[in-house]
């Protein structure tokens, strides 16, 4: 009898320990990102977030209060005090890629309690980050030191093939 009863609590236990150490531990952040929202313009930027990491330390520098740091920014600290990690880590979960599309800006106006309304939109977000940081330690901070343009940047910059000869300058210019 004693058997029997002592089989089946082994078996319970070997499934919970098995069951518990066989749960998918916190994703590690990624090495490299890929940024490539604005891949008409410019060519998509490799992000070597292992090195970022490595040298800023503290996730919530540039993800905010999504990572598990708590906020920093008093007005921020109303809502999002808890410090817990959030399903939404990258900029763009949060940071609109065209923030004065008539999608956007509806969804913006329609709750006029929502708190987030002025939210800057990705490629702000992510030239206030990285261009502050850069420019107070020393980092790249002229447009193509990261950013490659596409052919169709160059036509909108009239740069590289597209840009002006000297007379269809001087003919611009009355």
């Amino acid at each position: 009898m004693r058997i029997k009863m002592i089989v089946p609590v082994i078996v319970a236990t070997f499934v919970l320990v098995a069951g518990f150490t066989s749960l998918p531990a916190e994703a590690a952040p990624p090495a490299q990102v890929r940024i490539d929202q604005l891949s008409k313009d410019f060519e998509p930027v490799l992000f070597d977030h292992a090195n970022h990491i490595e040298m800023v330390g503290d996730c919530g520098e540039c993800h905010h209060h999504t990572t598990g740091t708590a906020a920093k920014d008093p007005d921020c600290m109303r809502c999002h005090n808890s410090g817990s990690s959030g399903e939404r880590v990258a900029c763009r979960d949060c940071h609109a890629a065209e923030p004065f599309s008539a999608d956007h800006l509806k969804t913006t106006t329609e709750d006029r309690k929502r708190y987030h309304r002025d939210l800057l939109g990705l490629k702000a977000a992510y030239h206030r980050s990285c261009m502050g940081c850069h420019e107070a330690g020393g980092g790249p901070t002229g447009c193509l030191d990261c950013h490659l343009r596409t052919e169709s940047g160059d036509a909108l910059f009239r740069a590289g093939k597209h840009t002006p000869t000297p007379t269809e300058k001087a003919a611009g210019h009355h």
